[in-house]
């Protein structure tokens, strides 16, 4: 689907939105709720965990995984599982099937020659229902080097699309909510000209009331469609905040009009002309992160020096990216990047979100066009020019962005960088992770 086709339904579908909705509400229910439902626990509980108690091994060195299978926290005598061990996203390497006398059992999955992650997924089958547990056993994976490869003109590449976009006007149009501003923050919505003349990009932005220069958050946005609503909590604490939408459509309209974007006209957009370097749909969101730096630095209320930038998935990824391309960027907070070592299935093992080239064959010309165009947009190709200080987190669970791809991009940055691996954790986080990412960064801001 072509860039300008995708604009085309866009607008029609923007053209039935009839009425500008207050969201902030649901979006906040729905949002706590399935960080709510992807910890709480369940009526059966398939609990899956390997030996070691950091989850990780040498190469070489076996792994067990201990499976159990609880009711009311009470083992679950007799119960009937089968249990899958892999590679990070890769086919079965074993498949078993057997019943649990007591419960509970150990089972042997073998070892790893090179770095990377073992998976052993249990399902188990109670009451004509299915649960499911894993734990995924990490082998050196401070040594996993990425697929991919640097361009030899990548900086180049990127550097003359920043000088392009420079030459468009900003033309920043800015409208008040004030049903959304509070006592000590005015909150607006923005849109800015990027990427071409008539193009533009929507964002929620939160300024501190009392007079004074403020350091600056961008926040950037994971997969989908979807409203937003301004980080109110940061820009309380003394902070502008700046929370983009990366589609070209404002960001406060009703949820059915982003129900329905996502079902049509953006339905795939990371696949959008990659066989064009281009055209393809990620470089006018990269570029537009760059100009929201662009419209922080022309604020009055900006101390001229401190923007960080925060996301996770795809937020995750545009927060390594956005630090790679703009040396104003002072520090990042990344969650599980996507679009981390794209070629990764290419070569035989796990890549990063949106999973391209699972089934591909590298020898059909349109093929191997897209893999070579998809390294001047992986995140590792831009984590390598990372040069601040960053905070990291994520989980060896994750089946949305693997940690084989994340490990593939944070394993290149020589820039300072704070890791913390919960390992239980799949795409999702629990509160105490954002709570000391952002400690991390009020910490950096007060040594500045």
């Amino acid at each position: 689907m072509k860039t300008t086709n995708i604009l085309m339904k866009t607008t029609n579908i923007l053209r039935k939105a009839t009425h500008y909705g207050l969201i902030v509400c649901l979006f906040l229910a729905i949002f706590c709720s399935a960080e709510v439902l992807a910890q709480q626990s369940r009526m059966i509980d398939v609990r899956v965990a390997p030996e070691h108690a950091d989850w990780l091994y040498q190469t070489g060195e076996k792994v067990k995984f201990n499976i159990e299978v609880t009711r009311n926290d009470v083992n679950l005598k007799g119960v009937e599982i089968r249990y899958e061990i892999s590679e990070d996203m890769m086919k079965p390497l074993q498949t078993k099937t057997l019943v649990l006398k007591d419960g509970k059992t150990t089972v042997d999955a073998g070892t790893m020659k090179k770095p990377g992650f073992l998976r052993c997924i249990v399902y188990a089958k109670y009451d004509g229902k299915e649960y499911q547990g894993m734990a995924t056993a990490g082998f050196n994976p401070e040594k996993i080097q990425p697929t991919t490869t640097l361009p030899a003109d990548f900086v180049a590449f990127w550097e003359n699309a920043k000088i392009e976009n420079a030459k468009i006007p900003m033309d920043a149009k800015v409208t008040l909510l004030p049903e959304r501003c509070t006592e000590k923050v005015n909150v607006y919505h923005v849109n800015l000209q990027n990427f071409r003349r008539g193009a533009r990009l929507y964002a929620i932005i939160c300024v501190p009331k009392a007079p004074g220069k403020y350091p600056a958050l961008l926040r950037v946005p994971g997969a989908g469609t979807r409203p937003y609503n301004g980080d109110l909590l940061n820009a309380e604490k003394g902070m502008i905040t700046f929370e983009i939408g990366i589609h070209g459509v404002p960001v406060n309209l009703p949820v059915s009009f982003y129900s329905e974007l996502g079902n049509g006209p953006l339905n795939g957009y990371m696949h959008s002309n990659l066989d064009n370097k281009d055209e393809y749909y990620y470089k006018r969101v990269y570029l537009g992160c760059v100009r929201a730096v662009d419209y922080i630095y022309s604020l009055p209320e900006f101390d001229g020096t401190n923007v960080y930038v925060a996301g996770g998935s795809q937020g995750g990824a545009l927060s390594i990216i956005t630090a790679g391309l703009d040396s104003r960027i002072k520090g990042l907070i990344a969650f599980y990047p996507a679009l981390s070592d794209l070629t990764g299935y290419a070569n035989g093992r796990a890549g990063g979100w949106p999973h391209m080239f699972r089934e591909a064959d590298k020898k059909d010309p349109v093929t191997a066009r897209k893999i070579e165009n998809s390294k001047y947009y992986d995140v590792v190709n831009f984590a390598r020019l990372v040069k601040v200080p960053g905070f990291y987190s994520s989980g060896y669970n994750d089946m949305v962005c693997p940690p084989t791809s994340m490990y593939s991009a944070y394993n290149v940055i020589t820039a300072p960088k704070t890791m913390l691996i919960v390992e239980e954790t799949a795409h999702w986080t629990y509160p105490e992770q954002w709570e000391k990412a952002w400690e991390w960064m009020y910490e950096k801001l007060i040594d500045n």
